[in-house]
């Protein structure tokens, strides 16, 4: 077995069971693409077995801390059987669920999302790589299920040294499918979307914009970077009178306009407009237009802490302008999924937008990803998606 071993004091992340060791951090020792080393201390102490990847910054995410644990097939095996076991926990509304979220689960970069009876997995870091058809069969076995689509096209594989990859690893069949989440119903096409289809992580958040609308009585409802309509249609699931919807994807916006109809809804309940969400809202003032509600739920701006500033600039100018097109006693619900915009951080833009558009406001609810997204003690790191509620104070 190769062994990597650590600088003087690198050993404390560890201590505390954090699974990334970063580049820096090592002062000797290698390994092949995936292969499993072990982690010593500077003065040869044991500390953790991990996949080694000689591309990536992080040159070596944590399987076990466990001296003794065989990295082999059946940790695999019983590692995916135990992320599928906790989902059984959860009071989820939708045949959509994460069965496996990565480091959070004890499988540094694998995603694993089910809908329905397909399995949709991202093999995101080298170590999973390595490891892929004994992790595909034992999901397989984990679940019952026989159908698993790869959608291993993250841009997160260059930085692992690691081509995109896609299509079906075992069986085969429609990449089309129904989405039933709570009240509603969306089409995802798990071969084309975004992540492995869908953002599944915002499915408590939309349920309650749903709430929010049916409690309110939204009459008009600004949903910025709609994709394909999942806050959408759950603003018109609860009530909502007309709702305008923007995003710079033509395709999404089909996609968006079939899932309005697919729940019933007349075409003129929305207004769809492929534009730029920063210029748009720039005419909306100008035409001296508000909203009883508004979405931001933007892509990520800063992937990593080193764009966290400029990420913030971008975060903090959209929520300005949101602001000022707010009614007094309207709703905003305002998201990051950066990972390097902690949670802290983005409260402090949200606040500074509000200053800067002179408009003060309650913050009713923080929000984050679904519980089938899970953040644990040890890596906080899995809280990339973080939201406030924000309703505007009356005069």
């Amino acid at each position: 077995m190769k062994a990597i071993r650590l600088r003087p004091g690198k050993e404390r992340s560890l201590l505390r069971r954090h699974p990334w060791i970063f580049e820096s951090a090592i002062a000797k020792g290698s390994g092949d693409v995936g292969e499993t080393v072990r982690v010593e201390s500077a003065d040869g102490q044991f500390l953790a077995w991990a996949a080694f990847s000689p591309s990536s910054k992080i040159r070596a995410r944590v399987w076990s801390f466990d001296e003794a644990q065989r990295i082999d097939a059946s940790f695999f095996i019983a590692a995916c059987a135990g992320a599928v076991r906790a989902r059984d926990r959860f009071d989820i509304k939708s045949n959509g669920v994460r069965l496996v979220h990565g480091e959070s689960d004890g499988l540094p970069g694998l995603i694993v999302d089910r809908y329905g009876d397909t399995l949709v997995a991202q093999f995101t870091s080298a170590g999973v790589e390595r490891w892929k058809d004994v992790i595909a069969d034992a999901l397989l076995a984990a679940t019952g299920l026989t159908k698993l689509y790869e959608r291993s096209d993250a841009s997160s594989r260059a930085l692992e040294g690691l081509p995109e990859a896609t299509g079906w690893l075992r069986d085969s069949g429609e990449v089309e499918m129904l989405l039933q989440e709570h009240d509603w119903q969306l089409a995802v096409n798990i071969a084309e979307g975004h992540k492995t289809g869908f953002y599944l992580d915002q499915r408590d958040s939309r349920k309650r914009f749903f709430d929010y609308a049916k409690r309110l009585k939204f009459e008009r409802v600004l949903n910025c970077y709609c994709y394909t309509g999942g806050f959408t249609v759950a603003a018109l699931k609860g009530g909502a009178v007309h709702v305008t919807s923007i995003d710079s994807s033509g395709p999404a916006l089909e996609k968006a306009a079939a899932n309005v109809a697919l729940n019933g809804f007349a075409p003129d309940r929305v207004t769809f407009m492929d534009a730029d969400v920063n210029a748009s809202l720039r005419e909306f003032i100008e035409q001296g237009r508000t909203f009883d509600a508004i979405v931001l739920d933007p892509p990520k701006f800063a992937p990593t802490v080193a764009h966290a500033e400029r990420a913030a600039r971008a975060y903090k100018d959209i929520n300005r302008l949101a602001f000022k097109l707010l009614e007094p006693g309207g709703v905003l619900f305002t998201y990051s999924c950066s990972g390097g915009i902690s949670a802290d951080l983005f409260h402090k833009i949200v606040a500074s937008a509000g200053c800067d558009a002179g408009v003060d406001g309650y913050i009713h609810e923080r929000m984050g990803g679904a519980p089938d997204h899970p953040m644990t003690i040890h890596f906080p790191e899995g809280e990339y998606l973080k939201g406030l509620v924000v309703m505007r104070k009356q005069v």
